[in-house]
């Protein structure tokens, strides 16, 4: 069974976004939670179901985690710290 999301950017960290049923209603999000995040910036309202498609993420995990937590926290991606540290050593910059 799908859900009604409302996806929200960080206004602090790249790549970090929030997940909730509500909009604009944030009482459900950890106070160091919502420090971390910064202003919540509203991107979209979107139908999630089991089935579709999500950019980095299973839309299973959101709404596992919108059911037992009233929300979800998709986190940046992780850098490859070998791939990095090899770009680097090989750019000219």
């Amino acid at each position: 069974m799908g859900k009604i999301c409302n996806i929200y950017k960080s206004s602090k960290e790249k790549e970090m976004y929030l997940y909730v049923e509500k909009k604009d209603d944030f009482s459900i999000i950890p106070e160091e939670l919502l420090k971390r995040f910064g202003e919540p910036i509203f991107v979209m309202k979107i139908a999630i179901s089991e089935d579709m498609k999500l950019a980095r993420v299973d839309p299973n995990d959101v709404l596992k985690m919108i059911k037992e937590k009233n929300f979800f926290l998709q986190m940046p991606p992780i850098e490859n710290f070998e791939l990095t540290s090899l770009h680097r050593k090989n750019s000219k910059f």
